[in-house]
């Protein structure tokens, strides 16, 4: 690949002329029309501000880790992107297509032309000159593809692993733009080839000038490239939902694939489907177990089944529930009914398998229970403090309420009738209040 003329940084210029007087009718002019469109897509891209702040992005970014992350994998995949757009640059692909545009006849001139017959084109070794370019360019964008790709993967293996999480996010954000631009150069490219091979036939045909003859030029970019990298101007997508969805670009590889996939979704159904028998066929030998005995075989039986299924918080009740186990087994053994508490038990172990919702009072341990209780007593004991508190304001608050009544009103009624009792005879103040009105009367001299 090395000695192929597109892979050059710098390819010989021909020595023939550049432009050459060819016959020009409506069918050249659609062809010239359509090679400027195509041309002027890739100028805009390659000279695009957005390219220019990601490159001056990706380079801030190796400057800063140059020294603190130089061994990482991700870090060289970096520096191979970086390689891959410093030689897109040195290979001046702007400016060779800028000579293009500027050999081409603008419009005024191809009507000019049409009406002669005759126009100025590019050359046929021009022509084949950029041909060659635009093949080294493209191939050059592929590689940029796979680059990102594959560093995309590695810095989304360490944030999966939760290793430099910030530095990770901005490296996958940057490789996803980068690919997306070199993507769209990549299908502009092939749309620019194909334009140029299309302009290339009747120039030749005009004035035959061939300059490579060592190397004959492929007939479309697909064939160039090969089905694995082609297939990526199908994609309408970045490089995080290529790589997440892990598409497949070579076709003969699918059926392949397709045989795997099928192989692992029912592998995946089958040991779900095992599963849930085990635990199935569990809650049955619990229902059916007579003794704490039984109990204790079925779960020396599970623990170790869900340790190599990796069911975790399964494994951490039931190794609970069998220490609960081993202690009703010495109660049993003893002599005491046991019975009530086995079937509470088998309720409990049957959750155990499968934990929903909240733990049951009998599934938690002794000092959780105890903390429980105490937190309880103590929240009880504060409200029924703030409870008499409040009460005791309440009554303060009544008392003065009523003495600021009397001091506003003036003398209370019981006030009054003391004083009313004072302006009476000492017979009457003497006579007790259980006396008739006539008695009252009597005494006053009535």
């Amino acid at each position: 690949m090395a000695g192929e003329p597109w892979n050059r940084v710098n390819i010989a210029f021909p020595g023939a002329v550049s432009c050459v007087r060819v016959h020009f009718n409506s069918t050249t002019d659609a062809c010239v029309k359509s090679l400027l469109v195509k041309n002027g897509k890739v100028l805009q891209l390659l000279r695009s501000e957005i390219l220019q702040t990601e490159v001056r992005v990706l380079y801030e970014l190796l400057y800063i880790l140059n020294n603190s992350y130089r061994g990482n994998k991700t870090f060289k995949g970096l520096k191979q992107v970086e390689q891959c757009i410093n030689r897109l640059k040195n290979m001046k692909l702007d400016v060779a297509l800028q000579e293009l545009t500027e050999l081409c006849p603008n419009r005024i001139q191809r009507g000019l032309s049409i009406t002669a017959g005759v126009c100025e084109l590019p050359s046929q070794p021009m022509l084949e000159w950029l041909c060659l370019k635009v093949l080294g360019a493209a191939k050059l964008m592929s590689c940029t593809l796979n680059r990102c790709s594959r560093t995309f993967s590695l810095t989304k293996q360490q944030m999966k692993w939760e290793e430099f999480i910030i530095l990770n996010m901005v490296i996958t954000s940057l490789l996803s733009r980068l690919w997306v631009i070199s993507r769209g150069i990549l299908v502009s490219l092939s749309s620019l080839y194909q334009q140029l091979l299309e302009l290339l036939r009747p120039v030749a045909d005009a004035q035959p000038m061939p300059f490579l003859t060592d190397f004959p030029l492929p007939a479309d970019m697909l064939q160039f490239l090969g089905p694995s990298d082609g297939a990526v101007r199908k994609v309408k997508e970045d490089v995080g939902v290529t790589v997440e969805r892990a598409i497949c670009l070579d076709a003969g590889m699918k059926p392949f694939l397709k045989v795997f996939r099928d192989f692992t979704e029912g592998k995946s159904f089958e040991q779900k489907s095992h599963k849930a028998d085990r635990k199935l066929k569990f809650k049955k030998q619990m229902g059916e177990a007579a003794s704490f005995t039984d109990m204790a075989s079925h779960l020396e039986e599970i623990i170790p089944w869900c340790e190599s299924q990796k069911m975790e918080k399964e494994k951490r009740f039931l190794n609970f529930l069998h220490l609960k186990c081993q202690r009703m087994k010495c109660l049993e053994a003893a002599g005491y009914s046991v019975q009530r508490r086995l079937r509470t038990f088998r309720q409990e172990a049957c959750w155990a398998l499968s934990p929903q919702g909240s733990v049951p009072k009998s599934c938690r341990s002794y000092a959780a229970t105890r903390r429980h209780n105490r937190l309880r007593t103590h929240f009880q004991s504060l409200r029924s403090r703030i409870k008499s508190s409040t009460l005791r304001t309440g009554v303060k608050k009544t008392r003065l309420k009523r003495q600021r009544k009397r001091t506003e009103s003036g003398p209370s009624v019981d006030d009054r009738k003391k004083r009313t009792m004072g302006n009476l005879s000492p017979a009457l103040q003497t006579s007790g209040c259980d006396d008739d009105i006539d008695d009252i009367f009597a005494s006053v001299g009535f």
